[in-house]
């Protein structure tokens, strides 16, 4: 089988941005010596305004060209649930996590220009949150990712919303960023956290951030398959160009017969 590296180099490009972009803003909006943090005083107004422009900035990678070559999964358990609902196939899917998880990495190294200011909030690392315990830490993680997950796919199963998924980032992570994030930092994404983790060295609870957000994607995807949504159709493994496929690899379709 032809490996598809286009699509793999498109993620890794993706999840980098998602991370070194994203992430910056969590470090503008709560690093100490952030203007910001003096301009917008109330930690929840900033919560909902980080979550903005972090589901914003997913948002602008689905719509833009890496989008359209590999769907802009950017998130490891979003293509887990692709995959499970058949929309992509397996040695595909491996592949997409491999190199999110990678672009990860390498979007994070940027975080370190923030210097003392993203040091203050470990550039970004998610962690349980202070007087909060471990499980509901991991509870939280599989809240949010379930929801994820589930709005996910009911806006691109869903004909009249599918046009408009992207838009649901930014206004789902403001939602829950001010809700949760407090709980857990509001992850969703195990690729996310690695990058932090490994330029910060901040691993505490760390398989939290792996086994929340996955179990919150086979929670997603579980109640996708009840006989209530069977008339939501996920044709495809992509969040936005869905017209589009270059490749011949969103039909669930492997080559290997995998």
């Amino acid at each position: 089988m032809k490996i598809p590296w286009t699509l793999f180099a498109a993620e890794f490009l993706g999840t980098a941005i998602l991370v070194g972009v994203g992430v910056s803003f969590v470090i503008l909006d709560f690093g100490t010596g952030s203007p910001v943090v003096g301009l917008v005083p109330d930690p929840g107004l900033r919560r909902a305004l980080t979550g903005l422009l972090f589901g914003s900035t997913g948002a602008l990678i689905a719509y833009s060209e890496i989008g359209k070559e590999s769907g802009a999964h950017i998130n490891p358990v979003v293509t887990l649930a692709f995959w499970l609902r058949g929309t992509v196939a397996k040695t595909q899917a491996l592949g997409y996590m491999l190199f999110q998880c990678l672009g990860a990495v390498v979007g994070a190294i940027p975080l370190l220009l923030w210097g003392r200011t993203g040091g203050s909030i470990a550039y970004g690392a998610t962690v349980p949150g202070r007087g909060y315990p471990v499980w509901a830490a991991l509870a939280g993680e599989i809240v949010t990712t379930f929801a994820l997950v589930f709005l996910l796919f009911f806006f691109i199963g869903h004909r009249r919303l599918r046009r408009f998924t992207p838009l649901l980032f930014p206004a789902l992570y403001a939602l829950m960023v001010f809700a949760e994030a407090p709980v857990s930092g509001t992850s969703t994404n195990p690729a996310r956290t690695l990058g932090p983790a490994v330029v910060s060295g901040q691993w505490t609870a760390w398989w939290v951030y792996w086994l929340g957000p996955t179990l919150g994607a086979l929670i997603g995807v579980a109640v996708h398959n009840l006989r209530w949504f069977e008339w939501l159709e996920i044709e495809v493994a992509k969040v936005y160009h869905f017209e589009v496929d270059r490749h011949g690899v969103f039909d669930g379709r492997d080559p290997d017969g995998d």
